[in-house]
């Protein structure tokens, strides 16, 4: 018997194909571009992370000193009053915010480092709007954030601190820590669109950074402030920020939905800010 011979494949089959390879997909447009944007300029930015881990290793000692040798000493000297919570309980939450900060507040160092090398000219010229690039900058410093807080968390719970496990308020202290981290480095960005020079930068980040700091409930509560640094921790974000990790750690306040407020608010105006000023440091 002769072999049947094969069917051939209808034409509108081999021309849908070579349509397939010819033509690329359609690119996302509208609403969808921006998330897409963001999530590949974090994932750019978490990469380097691959290459040098020591950065992680490194900021890890400043917040570990904070807790071994001023939580443990203040604690035993009892000296500033936190009502029923030990004071290092109290002062956990407050160094998880700033080692958070000090990741964040200099990311404008690395937006300059990219404008004198180049990439930030052809990272401009592509389609990717510009409230894309910082909000994927912004999140990248909020993701590294978030694993200098695992570190400081750990390091508080061998020292005794009674932190919460419940996954849903450890998803909110990751929250709070990305929205904090987020503003920082927005202004860190908008500094840079200014000064436009590291040095510059470099100066005014240091000049800022302990006064947010000092500034804030982190290692004492507002009550015991005088009346204008009262003033300054209303409008600090960073305050509200360790109000929500304190309430989600420890339990200890009932107005979480007005630091998430705040820090939303916050966050979205220093991209706004960064965004309109990242053009003027390609110029």
């Amino acid at each position: 018997m002769s072999a049947v011979p094969a069917v051939p494949p209808p034409v509108s089959a081999e021309v849908d194909g070579l349509r397939l390879l010819l033509t690329p997909p359609a690119a996302r447009t509208g609403w969808r571009i921006v998330p897409a944007r963001v999530v590949a300029m974090c994932v750019v930015e978490l990469q380097k992370l691959r290459h040098d881990r020591t950065e992680l290793y490194t900021r890890a000692i400043q917040p570990a000193l904070w807790l071994l040798i001023f939580g443990e000493t203040f604690t035993r000297l009892r000296a500033i009053p936190t009502g029923n919570i030990p004071y290092l309980d109290y002062m956990a939450p407050g160094i998880i915010a700033q080692s958070a900060m000090f990741i964040a507040i200099f990311y404008g160092i690395q937006i300059i480092w990219e404008r004198d090398s180049g990439v930030l000219t052809k990272l401009l010229v592509t389609p990717t709007p510009r409230a894309a690039l910082v909000m994927g900058k912004a999140f990248a410093s909020g993701v590294k954030a978030v694993i200098q807080a695992v570190v400081v968390i750990i390091i508080a719970a061998l020292l005794g601190v009674a932190l919460t496990w419940n996954p849903l308020r450890l998803l909110g202290v990751a929250v709070a820590v990305v929205l904090g981290s987020a503003f920082f480095s927005c202004l860190s960005v908008t500094i840079a669109g200014i000064v436009l020079t590291r040095d510059r930068l470099m100066g005014i980040g240091q000049a800022i950074t302990m006064p947010l700091f000092f500034a804030s409930n982190a290692l004492y509560p507002v009550a015991l402030m005088p009346g204008w640094l009262k003033a300054i921790s209303t409008v600090n974000p960073l305050s509200y920020q360790v109000d929500a990790l304190r309430g989600l750690l420890l339990g200890t306040s009932d107005h979480l939905a007005t630091d998430f407020g705040v820090l939303v608010l916050a966050a979205a105006l220093a991209i706004a800010a960064a965004s309109s000023l990242l053009g003027r440091l390609a110029r």
